[in-house]
């Protein structure tokens, strides 16, 4: 399995539950790899280096390695948010043979606005500053990660449509969810969900750690089926 991590905040958040999901997965026997693309975690480079169509790159070169590495020749591709979406959009060049989804990113648009909208609230939280915070002092950035031009501009243009593969879409919040549901179905795909909410763009729960028992248990029992289909 190959685990494609999210972005920004939402990475460092995973990050614990990735890394969870990996060891799970090898106690089973699965070859799991988790990676970081470029700008990101422990790889080279800055965060306002990062860009999509690089990150989309590094999918594929992370799939190639797993096959190298494990001598596996079907690979499913993990992510949550925007990690997702980059999972669905390499799955043709990364060869990926399933997708697990989770609470993926469609309307790039619609994320952007989102994530400024949550980094204009941070200016004026008072639980982190004792005064509000001047416009310079959190520009060019996304919830402490500077943010690139190319890649914002490339989110805002992102609009992915569900591919006639194999697929698993987990949902674990309520905006644009029904739509995602119909969408994902009516390609073919089977949709799941989740029993708690995922506080993904919440302003009070920036720094808590994303944590699902329940995912990890879902994500490895369907592994399981692929592997002894």
């Amino acid at each position: 399995m190959l685990l494609c991590p999210p972005l920004g905040q939402d990475l460092i958040r995973c990050h614990r539950l990735y890394r969870q999901l990996a060891h799970v997965l090898a106690g089973q026997g699965t070859a799991a790899l988790r990676f970081d693309y470029y700008g990101t975690g422990d790889s080279a480079g800055g965060s306002e280096e990062v860009e999509w169509l690089r990150c989309l790159e590094d999918v594929a070169t992370a799939a190639e390695e797993l096959r190298l590495r494990s001598g596996c020749e079907r690979i499913v591709g993990f992510g949550a948010r925007l990690g997702a979406s980059l999972a669905l959009a390499a799955a043709d060049n990364a060869r990926l043979d399933e997708l697990i989804l989770w609470d993926p990113v469609l309307d790039g648009a619609a994320h952007v606005a989102a994530l400024d909208a949550l980094q204009a609230a941070l200016r004026f939280d008072a639980d982190r500053f004792v005064a509000p915070r001047p416009v310079k002092a959190l520009a060019d950035q996304w919830q402490g990660f500077a943010v690139g031009i190319c890649l914002r501009q490339q989110l805002a243009e992102l609009c992915l449509d569900p591919l006639h593969r194999r697929t698993l879409l987990l949902q674990s919040v309520v905006a644009g969810a029904a739509a995602d549901r119909h969408r994902f179905a009516a390609a073919g795909a089977e949709v799941a969900s989740l029993s708690q909410h995922t506080p993904w763009n919440e302003l009070a729960r920036l720094e808590t750690a994303i944590q699902s028992h329940e995912l990890i248990e879902i994500v490895s029992r369907r592994v399981q089926e692929v592997i002894h289909a």
